[in-house]
């Protein structure tokens, strides 16, 4: 995990068992079927990912970190949300987030705005130039989703990939991401 999220529990799932030096258990190696469900998702994610992204900023002009703020902000009430409470969501530090609001700002996607009623808050807002960007992007995206993931999966792969996602969620205990 490249940013620690700012949020209670462990990101990277239940704790490891402590190992003693001298008293070493033997490695639980890879059975054949595991070690290929285990390269097949090394693989896998990586390629899709980039794929889709690719499309992304060569249809939007957006990066992934760009249309996942946007479609998050697009989704909350009024188009705002508490940065503190966006990073939770998001998975991310505050100063990734910061950074990443900066970034959106200079080019006139977002606007930071006090919280009136904590001094200490503040709020990210979608500006129509956001609105804009997501609306016309969010189109092309979820082509190039189906493109890469969903058209190629079976109606029965694709919820096998939906419960392997739920499973591996609950045993890292965070809930998962606002759609996308």
């Amino acid at each position: 995990m490249t940013d620690a999220p700012d949020t209670p529990g462990d990101p990277e799932g239940p704790a490891r068992p402590r190992r003693t030096p001298g008293r070493q258990q033997p490695p639980r190696w890879l059975t054949e079927p595991e070690q290929r469900a285990w390269r097949a998702w090394r693989w896998m994610f990586p390629v899709v990912n980039a794929r889709i992204n690719r499309d992304l900023g060569q249809d939007s002009n957006l990066s992934e970190a760009d249309y996942d703020v946007l479609s998050m902000l697009s989704e909350s009430p009024g188009g705002r949300r508490r940065i503190s409470g966006l990073a939770e969501r998001m998975l991310w530090s505050r100063s990734r987030l910061s950074h990443q609001l900066t970034r959106m700002e200079h080019r006139g996607l977002v606007r930071r705005e006090d919280v009136a009623e904590d001094a200490r808050g503040a709020e990210v807002v979608l500006t129509e130039a956001g609105t804009a960007a997501i609306l016309g992007a969010a189109p092309l995206h979820v082509e190039s989703v189906r493109r890469h993931l969903v058209d190629v999966l079976s109606p029965e792969q694709l919820e096998a990939l939906a419960g392997i996602g739920r499973t591996l969620l609950s045993h890292t205990s965070q809930d998962p991401p606002a759609k996308t």
